[in-house]
């Protein structure tokens, strides 16, 4: 019970994350707000380090880093699905894919079991994944063999994260996500730094490379899909003093999601954890419901419905 209570929280807590993420993205350049993202998210991970304590070992160190890694390939293939579109197709996939991939490596791989209850739960959050995902209103679009080799490979990202972060030692502590994430930063502050230098060599300012450029793509700097505000941008761009301070509270928010994640590996099982963690929709949801206004469809609240109830029925198991 506690795991699922930790996971489904953690998830709550990811799409906050997206929705502070999907917001800078109006102002600022994603990859900008990416780095940024994983700046402030380096250093409140480190800052924990005392507090939650952790052995260095040269495996973890190594886990740590493939995770990163993972992260860097889901948050590429994310932005280049949700480019290529539908959304309404493409997001409900990478989050479905992203829950099945690490629950079938939990059943299969790591030998886990579960009551009765728990494998109808697995089903129900999967059945609320899609819902909870799922972008009404948008034309019927046939994807692309691309579009869905992408989503699909987003997916595969985001639950091989989940399974490398599974195989850390409990003495670790935060140190794999904090390997994990200076990884991100630094891949990321590198393509900031290419961009700069290529905007100055064309002779535009460097600062030129901080703005928003192109359309928004619709997925957010925590590698998940922000399913309404990057592609359904909503009120005005905030200041860029504000931009800023969303980026920053993005990263900040997304490592407290990840410790909640850790934890709640360590504490129960990976097919459990995985599923739950794809309800993170739920969250960008109910904050853009409290906090823009914006309605929530009925589809969708009947995914949130499903959430619960999948959360209670994985307690159970």
């Amino acid at each position: 019970m506690y795991s699922a209570a930790l996971a489904l929280v953690g998830a709550l807590i990811y799409g906050a994350a997206d929705f502070f993420g999907g917001l800078a993205a109006k102002r600022l350049r994603s990859i900008v707000v990416t780095c940024a993202a994983a700046v402030s998210g380096l250093v409140a991970l480190v800052l924990t380090l005392p507090l939650l304590g952790g052995v260095w070992t040269a495996s973890d160190v190594w886990w740590g880093v493939v995770a990163g890694g993972f992260g860097i390939v889901a948050v590429a293939l994310l932005y280049a699905c949700l480019a290529i579109g539908p959304m309404s197709i493409l997001s409900p996939l990478t989050a479905v894919v992203s829950a099945i991939a690490p629950m079938l490596w939990g059943l299969f791989v790591d030998g886990e079991t579960l009551s009765w209850i728990g494998y109808a739960g697995l089903g129900v959050a999967l059945v609320a994944v899609v819902l909870v995902g799922f972008i009404p209103g948008e034309k019927v679009v046939r994807p692309s063999a691309r579009g869905l080799a992408m989503a699909v490979g987003a997916g595969l990202a985001i639950g091989g994260f989940l399974i490398v972060i599974d195989q850390t030692s409990t003495a670790s502590g935060t140190i794999p996500l904090v390997m994990s994430r200076a990884t991100s930063a630094v891949a990321t502050a590198l393509i900031v730094g290419v961009l700069v230098a290529v905007a100055v060599r064309r002779g535009r300012p460097a600062l030129s490379v901080i703005d928003v450029a192109g359309a928004p793509l619709g997925a957010t700097p925590t590698g998940h899909a922000d399913l309404e505000h990057a592609a359904h941008p909503v009120g005005t761009a905030p200041t860029l003093g504000r931009a800023w301070a969303l980026a920053i509270a993005c990263g900040v928010v997304d490592a407290a999601a990840n410790v909640l994640l850790l934890l709640a590996l360590r504490e129960g099982a990976l097919s459990i954890v995985s599923a739950l963690t794809a309800l993170y929709p739920a969250g960008t949801i109910l904050l853009a419901a409290i906090v823009l206004r914006e309605r929530v469809a009925g589809v969708q609240w009947i995914g949130l419905a499903l959430a619960l109830t999948a959360g209670g029925m994985l307690a159970l198991a």
